[in-house]
């Protein structure tokens, strides 16, 4: 019988004379939950295991955010290759002491990570444009899936990966959505919600500011370490300004949202999730975009200038639901979530949890492990990529799945296509189609430069 102690000691060990080696962590998914070492679902725990017992990772996207992913998933498993359109990325992935430790093996395709059979986990943290052409194309190749937030760039690619992870429903996915995560606030208010403490939900107010302003840039010269062509993907081709890539590809809507997909992916998320609104067909009928500026001057819903940030700086779109519940995602007011009910509100965001239901505790005895457990799916609660792995091993759909993220993806793309269009358009949350506004319409999806068409499965 093989031992295994964790730091703190504690020994376990595994059952008769069964090898969990990383291939039989992996095949966890399949069932065989009778191999699991018997020790915590803790970072420690999994970094005191044996290197041969850890799943392989292959991180995509080793920026900033993407590298601060990869030094977490380090806990976790062993990072035997980085992949970077930018060299200086992915070397310094590479030799970064909590990442590559000088010993993974560094690309500049990510296709040349999913060819690897050694490979049982891929990391996607690459700009938002990128990040479903990669995960369809990983699930494809039989990898489980971390991928940040926002998961998607259109209404169409919220098709691409339902159906994708419908396919592979072995495969564990976990979307970076952490807040999903945090027990004292904004599971807190979930609950709170989903128990009807707060009565009938009338309105929600989901603050995310608005986006920076900025421009015009300069034309620049590529880095010699950038593949720029590359990193536009299936976006149009346009020449390089410093402030269209890397961080700041946030404000251009050619690849991404704005703050509707950034903070959006995140509040927006977290108001579905309380409202139960998680499930396929569940969504706004009515959105209104009246109420929303742009940084600069815009004609058919595209920006007549190309370099300057273009995603909206001043909004309050209005998504009304069926039964009469109103969500406004706005730039005015605190950054933040307000739920109001009609026996009282509440309001959550990463630094508190107030309003008069917190101070006087109206959950007591209402908010049990057993709650939060519910709320994580029969999982434990535990840190995100604790889950994400647990899910790996075990099976399962995360906290952060794919599917309930889809939802609030809905209303963030709804409300970028209606503060475009400067106008109210109604919405089949059943069928998934903009209802008598076929220019609107042509707004969910979006013409894909050729070589970068994103896989049908």
């Amino acid at each position: 019988m093989k031992k295994i102690t964790d730091k703190n000691g504690n020994i376990g060990s595994h059952v008769g004379n069964i090898e969990v080696d990383r291939r039989r962590f992996i095949g966890g998914a399949m069932g065989a939950v009778s191999a699991v070492p018997y020790f915590g679902w803790q970072e420690l725990a999994f970094a005191n295991i044996s290197q041969n017992d850890r799943p392989n990772i292959g991180c995509i996207g080793v920026g900033s955010m993407g590298s601060g992913d990869a030094r977490q998933h380090a806990n976790f498993g062993n990072i035997v290759a980085v992949c970077d359109v930018d060299e200086a990325h992915a070397l310094r992935a590479k030799n970064d002491g909590n990442i590559g430790r000088g010993k993974s093996d560094h690309y500049g395709d990510y296709r040349r990570v999913l060819d690897r059979k050694d490979i049982d986990v891929v990391s996607i943290v690459t700009p938002d444009h990128w990040h479903i052409k990669i995960a369809v194309e990983a699930l494809e190749a039989g990898k489980h899936v971390f991928c940040q937030k926002p998961l998607t760039l259109t209404l169409e690619e919220n098709r691409l990966i339902r159906n994708a992870c419908k396919k592979h429903p072995k495969q564990a996915f976990l979307v970076g959505t952490q807040q999903r995560s945090s027990r004292g606030r904004f599971l807190r208010a979930v609950n709170m919600v989903q128990k009807g403490l707060l009565g009938d939900i009338k309105r929600v107010t989901v603050g995310i500011n608005g986006s920076p302003t900025g421009g015009p840039f300069p034309v620049a010269e590529i880095p010699k370490t950038l593949n720029w062509d590359m990193w536009q993907g299936q976006a149009p081709v346009n020449e390089y300004r410093t402030r269209r890539c890397h961080y700041e590809f946030r404000w251009w809507y050619e690849y991404s949202g704005g703050k509707f997909t950034d903070w959006g992916a995140h509040h927006v998320d977290i108001a579905m999730w309380a409202l139960d609104r998680n499930a396929a067909g569940d969504g706004p009928v009515e959105v209104d975009g009246t109420n929303c500026q742009h940084p600069v001057d815009y004609k058919d819903g595209h920006a007549v200038v190309d370099d300057a940030y273009n995603s909206s700086h001043v909004f309050s779109v209005l998504h009304k639901f069926a039964d009469g519940v109103v969500m406004d995602v706005t730039s005015h007011g605190d950054n933040g979530i307000t739920f109001e009910g009609s026996k009282g509100k509440i309001f959550v965001n990463r630094g508190k949890i107030t309003g008069v239901p917190i101070e006087e505790n109206w959950d007591k005895d209402l908010y049990s492990d057993e709650d939060v457990v519910a709320l994580y799916k029969g999982k434990p609660f535990e840190p995100h990529k604790n889950n994400f792995y647990r899910c790996v091993r075990e099976g399962g759909l995360t906290v952060s799945d794919p599917f309930s993220h889809l939802q609030a993806m809905a209303v963030c793309h709804l409300s970028t296509l209606a503060a475009r269009l400067g106008r109210k358009i109604r919405w089949n949350p059943k069928t998934e189609q903009v209802v008598g506004d076929e220019q609107a319409n042509s707004f969910t999806s979006r013409e894909r430069r050729k070589g970068f068409e994103i896989l049908e499965v």
